[in-house]
């Protein structure tokens, strides 16, 4: 956040352009404040671009903001040997050039204040409101000395929560960066790695999801410069000798000016180059670059309706480059920006790649959140500031911000919440999945049944047992596609647990913590799920064996096992479904709190007993219903689903899940978990559904010990 005094003495080494001159505002700044009537010097740039954005802007509390600052600052200098106070007033115009309103400034020009200085919060909250203290308190570094190697992952945090409330914290946050960034050149070499590794693994990925390309960009190429230093001189030697040649996006720039003027279209139309790290990602996807490479075609229109107009004039007059088109307007990036992509062939072959926006849309693809303003104000929008429960609902916030904040309370140390956030803002792509009571859930690309289950349900989804996405049964590890619509089945014992290969499927920090959590509590289960001894929570289907989910049966709700343990909860184990009157055997989980019921010819009772573990007797008691798994293997044909579950609805069976492997050789089999009335019906129901048609075995479910 604030860069350490040091000697003013020292060299000025400065990568990027500085936005103001920094040395001129200094000397502007050593003068002191000046009278009660008129605005600082020092700050006339700031006012001005703010202006730009809020023409009637009361520009008094910017004053007072300005005096304070300078006068805290004020002896206080930058490594770079610049007055302190060049600081905040760089970081105040890089939100003013961006539209920020003037609370948000406010709060920048005072943002290092509680942290460097005398000042206290009480003292901001006195003089400029609870607005202003709370960004400031916001992006307030935690100390060093109370924290120690945890002071930056609990800035990090603390910082975050503070945006779920405010996301005008994260926009002085990312500026601040910026301008640290632009002058980090004063630097040892390895502490400009350190922060620029920081920079790209955290505040890159949240300026993007926060849509502020603006800055993004730079902080791409200032990163890029640190970390690749010979990737980027080429790429820099690459772009100046691009200079000097002849530009064909210009040409093409013109006659799609002609073709919108003719078609009556007001339109601006310019060439927008690209970035250091855009050039970089177009040289290695495609090799050696074409005159057109460097930079793309920005159309600016009026109202939604005339960029697909322009879109239409633009594929009629050119040859369009089909693959090319997106569409962001009917269906925006999660991080608010909306914009129609396409590319066009020009007459001599040159490709150019064309964004169609609103003027509106452009401001917000730039600023991002900035460019909201106050979410808080009264013609925003926003229902109300302050909710019944007392927390501000932020009406800007994203659904990964809500997430985040979800999953980092339960992940109180510090080194397991600095990995985690670093690879959750590594998922850069979000999809919205259905739930079949009409809410969605927001949820990164990739993201399985597993992910869905904990989004909805938190830590009851332990007893998640399998999933049926678009009205069709899926295991646990189904993959989820945008626009998916996704039902969650939870078992009835609400005391079963996740799966070690859970994780394997889970891509979300909140289904992580929760699943490995859970698993740290009870070893003991863990280490039968890993060894295949406790196989009724195996989550999916095993290599070439029928997909199955797990199940947990207490005694009562199926056929009664006995043991000689009173306390103990039986559980019918899920990869033999051992019925009355199976000979069986038992083995205690949970340190003896449950007791897994297997017959006697399951391959899981051998491997137990190989690794040691005791045999508990069981038998069957008085009661007669049971709960099975049956495999049947037979032959595709129409309706062969349906006649199967017919035979098994004729014998007075109910079916809790089923599963179809896709057809191989023309052969399918199908794996049912049935409920039964009575255990002696059960060799009656396999006769029936052997009699199906196509139906050439019935057999009981018995899975294969997995391998340690």
């Amino acid at each position: 956040m604030s860069a350490e005094a040091t000697n003013p003495g020292a060299p000025i080494r400065r990568r990027g352009r500085p936005r103001i001159d920094l040395r001129r505002l200094g000397r502007v700044a050593l003068l002191g404040p000046v009278s009660r009537d008129r605005l600082p010097d020092a700050i006339a740039h700031v006012a001005e671009a703010h202006r730009a954005h809020h023409p009637d802007a009361d520009l008094s509390v910017l004053r007072r903001a300005y005096v304070l600052a300078e006068s805290s600052h004020r002896g206080q200098m930058r490594k770079s040997g610049e007055p302190y106070i060049t600081h905040p007033l760089a970081v105040t115009l890089i939100l003013a050039e961006l539209g920020a309103e003037t609370t948000t400034l406010t709060a920048s020009l005072l943002h290092d204040t509680v942290e460097d200085t005398e000042v206290t919060l009480d003292q901001v909250r006195e003089q400029f409101g609870e607005e202003v203290c709370y960004l400031v308190d916001g992006v307030t570094k935690l100390e060093k000395v109370d924290y120690g190697a945890a002071a930056e992952p609990e800035t990090f945090r603390k910082m975050l929560v503070a945006t779920g409330d405010d996301v005008r914290v994260m926009s002085i946050k990312l500026a601040d960066r910026l301008h640290n960034m632009r002058t980090l050149g004063v630097m040892r070499p390895e502490k400009q790695a350190r922060i620029a590794k920081v920079t790209r693994d955290v505040l890159i990925p949240l300026a993007e999801r926060l849509g502020v390309q603006a800055l993004k960009t730079e902080l791409e190429d200032l990163v890029f410069a640190i970390l690749h230093p010979e990737e980027y001189a080429h790429t820099q030697a690459v772009i100046s000798a691009a200079a000097g040649a002849s530009d064909p996006l210009t040409a093409i720039a013109g006659q799609v000016s002609s073709v919108l003027r003719e078609a009556g279209i007001p339109a601006e139309v310019a060439v927008r180059p690209r970035h250091f790290v855009s050039v970089h990602r177009v040289r290695i996807k495609r090799g050696e670059l074409r005159g057109s490479d460097f930079g793309r075609l920005l159309v600016l229109v009026g109202e939604d309706a005339d960029c697909y107009a322009v879109l239409g004039e633009l594929h009629t007059c050119f040859t369009p480059v089909i693959s090319e088109f997106k569409d962001f307007i009917a269906a925006p990036k999660f991080n608010l920006y909306q914009s129609l992509h396409t590319a066009v062939v020009g007459p001599d072959g040159e490709v150019a790649e064309v964004l169609i926006r609103t003027h509106r849309m452009h401001k917000v693809a730039e600023a991002g959140v900035i460019a909201l303003g106050n979410p808080y104000a009264a013609d925003s929008g926003a229902q109300s500031a302050e909710p019944a429960d007392g927390e501000r609902a932020d009406p800007t916030r994203p659904g990964w911000l809500s997430r985040l904040l979800q999953w980092q309370q339960s992940a109180p140390d510090p080194d397991t919440f600095w990995t985690t956030l670093r690879a959750d803002l590594a998922q850069d792509r979000e999809i919205t999945v259905f739930r079949t009571d009409g809410g969605t859930l927001g949820l990164p690309a990739g993201a399985s049944c597993v992910d869905a289950a904990y989004a909805q349900y938190g830590d009851a989804a332990h007893s998640c047992i399998g999933a049926r996405v678009n009205g069709r049964l899926a295991t646990l590890s189904t993959v989820l596609g945008d626009g998916d619509t996704v039902q969650l089945l939870l078992a009835e014992d609400a005391a079963s647990g996740p799966s070690p290969d859970w994780l394997d499927h889970a891509r979300t920090p909140a289904a992580r913590i929760a699943i490995t959590g859970w698993l740290d509590a009870h070893p003991q289960d863990a280490e039968d799920a890993r060894t295949g001894q406790d196989a009724d929570r195996e989550p999916g289907p095993q290599p070439a064996q029928p997909a199955r989910t797990g199940q947990a049966s207490p005694a009562g709700r199926t056929a009664s096992a006995v043991v000689e343990q009173p306390d103990a909860t039986v559980r019918l184990a899920g990869c033999c479904t051992p019925v009355p009157p199976d000979d069986v055997t038992g083995f205690t989980v949970r340190g003896g709190a449950a007791v897994t019921v297997h017959r006697l010819e399951c391959p899981q009772v051998a491997r137990m007993e190989a690794v040691g573990r005791v045999p508990v007797a069981v038998s069957w008691g008085d009661a007669v219903a049971c709960r099975v798994t049956l495999v049947a293997e037979s032959f595709g044909r129409p309706r062969l689903l349906a006649d199967l579950t017919e035979a098994i609805a004729g014998a007075d069976a109910a079916v809790v899940s089923a599963t179809v492997e896709p057809p191989s050789e023309q052969r399918v089999r199908h794996t049912y978990t049935l409920q039964l009335p009575d255990a002696a019906g059960l060799p009656a129901l396999m006769r029936a559904m052997r009699d199906v048609p196509g139906v050439y075995d019935v057999s009981r479910a018995q899975h294969p010990a997995a391998a340690l």
